[in-house]
């Protein structure tokens, strides 16, 4: 998934960045809420994490001007403001969760992993279609209880294609999904990925298939 990462403090910053694309999200990071205004307004974001205390734009004003726009990323507030007012202002102004500083890497994780499932329309950690099963808490594919082995990018690709399962997913979405302003994806890559998988889903009863000139989707009737 495509995070949007807005912390000012430089060094919890790359921690939670190094953290962040570890478990294979795409992170892009900005250090105040000009930019992050920006970028929200530019680029599709599946979850913003943003703190409250920020130069140039406070967080509350930057949440304010996403929610106006209808942006629909969901939003973690992350600061150091815990005074119940602060909590339920963000709240109120169209945050999805709220933590307090300092918290508990584990459960830092944990909220975020649950924020992408309902973002994907999801309430269970694990999604099964034909003989293959993504557990979402360890980002791990089995097939008959046997771990698939995948390359990372055809690991986020299939992970993006099993949270949505059913559904389209267009080509500009699995860009914008997988890759951040640093990163590219090329729309033959994608292909590349799509066939590979392709190959390795069909004898466990998983069908990747082609909305021609659109994107790609699992398909949950075969």
């Amino acid at each position: 998934m495509r995070l949007l990462l807005v912390e000012d403090n430089e060094q919890l910053a790359e921690a939670l960045q190094t953290l962040l694309a570890g478990a294979g999200h795409a992170v892009d990071r900005v250090a105040d809420g000009a930019s992050a205004e920006a970028l929200a307004a530019a680029e599709r974001f599946d979850l913003i994490i943003l703190d409250l205390n920020l130069p140039q734009m406070d967080g509350l004003s930057v949440l304010r001007q996403l929610r106006a726009r209808n942006n629909q990323a969901a939003v973690l507030i992350l600061t150091a403001r815990g005074a119940p007012e602060d909590r339920v202002r963000g709240l109120d102004l169209g945050a999805d969760d709220y933590m307090v500083k300092p918290f508990d890497i584990g459960e830092f994780e944990a909220r975020v992993r649950s924020l992408l499932r309902r973002q994907a329309g999801l309430r269970a950690a694990v999604v099964t279609v034909g003989n293959v099963t993504l557990d979402l808490a360890a980002r791990r594919f089995t097939a008959g209880g046997v771990a698939l082995d995948l390359p990372a990018r055809e690991l986020a690709l299939l992970e993006l294609l099993f949270m949505r399962a059913g559904k389209v997913v267009t080509k500009d979405a699995i860009v914008q999904s997988l890759t951040s302003l640093d990163d590219s994806l090329s729309e033959n890559a994608i292909e590349q990925y799509a066939s590979r998988l392709r190959r390795r889903l069909a004898p466990h009863d998983v069908h990747l298939r082609t909305a021609r000139g659109i994107g790609y989707y699992i398909d949950r009737s075969a």
